[in-house]
């Protein structure tokens, strides 16, 4: 259900939980809302439901299955054992905003949060102010692509690319090709750009690649049952798990397509220094280095520490009362940035600020391990 808010508007009357994200996270949010009988509205930039979903590479599938792929309340249809493409995600969101009739205002990109008494003030690109009592930050974990500092790249002539601009391999065919990064995005385009481009996977620390399903049962069977998905890991935890592979990257790999090689040093003018002194041109260096969240429109709020990081327990504010977040990874655990942790998530975010909203707003929150909450 989508509200098309173009135009200057205002809202006076104070929604209980506005959210700003239409992806997994938003929607995980505003059901959580529903069910605890408070007012939602969720906001997005873009002009439909879906998140970062229809910007991804046009290959990407989940990396867990169907029956661990849901939001609360609705299944994902098919299969329970397959793994869903990017289509089916985009359209399985869509498709549980309309079920649930989730209030959504498309064309409405937030630039700016304010507190005023007992409300947040929210103003959008058009000009738009609504009130909240409460504020959901579920723009997720995708929105701002990473792209560390190389040195070299203001010298290198090829083309410096991220992963989040990367759709298919045609326009790379019979090109040289670094991809830098060692997840499982950076593994699974670097094969697939490896089957018409000659490509290296450049890594900072020794690929891990991980069985997809050990003793015959696929890894987030064990990781729920074990409990494994709720552990506050924090990021290093994160990227200990390594690459989940069915057998097809190990074979790309022992193939030499593509090849692994340690992270090179510099860029040069036409391509790239590798740890042994060599030199070797490259027609393209394409980062897959991960995103961060795009919380911009937080600042100035006291929401975020120095470098940009929201400070919260378990998505909820330490400083700012009334705000939460879904849908941050590391958030709770494994699998806090993923469609089957989202829900669990916004369901204990929202019942923290459900009580917040029914008595005196704290002045802080205290959280017992916020080390392991900061993503």
């Amino acid at each position: 259900m989508s509200v098309d808010a173009r135009g200057p508007a205002a809202d006076s009357e104070p929604v209980d939980v506005l959210v700003v994200g239409a992806g997994q996270a938003g929607m995980a949010a505003a059901r959580a809302a529903q069910l605890a009988g408070l007012s939602c509205l969720v906001l997005d930039a873009r002009d439909e439901v879906g998140g970062s979903w229809p910007d991804s590479y046009e290959s990407l599938r989940l990396f867990s299955p169907a029956r661990f792929s849901a939001l609360p309340d609705m299944p994902m249809p098919g299969p329970g054992g397959r793994y869903p493409t990017r289509e089916e995600m985009t359209g399985y969101l869509r498709a549980y905003a309309t079920r649930f009739g989730v209030p959504v205002r498309t064309w409405t990109r937030v630039m700016s949060v304010a507190r005023e008494g007992a409300r947040f003030a929210v103003t959008a690109a058009a000009g738009q102010v609504l009130a909240a009592r409460s504020l959901v930050a579920a723009s997720g974990g995708f929105g701002r692509p990473y792209q560390p500092k190389l040195p070299g790249a203001t010298e290198f002539s090829g083309r410096l690319l991220h992963a989040a601009t990367y759709r298919r391999p045609d326009p790379f065919a019979g090109r040289r090709v670094v991809v830098v990064g060692g997840g499982n995005s950076a593994v699974q385009i670097a094969v697939e750009l490896a089957g018409l481009a000659d490509v290296t996977l450049a890594v900072r620390r020794p690929l891990r690649l991980r069985t997809q399903r050990p003793l015959g049962v696929d890894v987030h069977h064990w990781a729920r049952w074990t409990g494994l998905d709720r552990l506050p890991v924090g990021a290093r935890g994160m990227r200990a798990a390594g690459v989940l592979d069915d057998g097809r990257y190990a074979a790309a790999i022992a193939a030499g397509k593509p090849d692994v090689r340690p992270m090179f040093t510099r860029l040069t003018s036409t391509g790239v220094a590798w740890p042994d002194g060599t030199e070797e041109p490259v027609d393209v260096v394409l980062l897959a280095t991960g995103y961060r969240p795009d919380l911009a429109y937080l600042t100035g709020l006291g929401a975020l520490d120095e470098l940009g990081r929201p400070m919260h327990c378990r998505g909820v504010s330490t400083t700012v009362p009334g705000l939460g977040y879904v849908g941050l990874p590391g958030q709770t655990g494994f699998a806090s940035a993923t469609v089957r942790g989202v829900g669990p998530d916004a369901r204990r975010v929202i019942s923290r600020l459900r009580r917040q909203l029914a008595g005196p707003l704290p002045t802080s929150v205290a959280c017992r391990m916020p080390a392991l909450a900061q993503p």
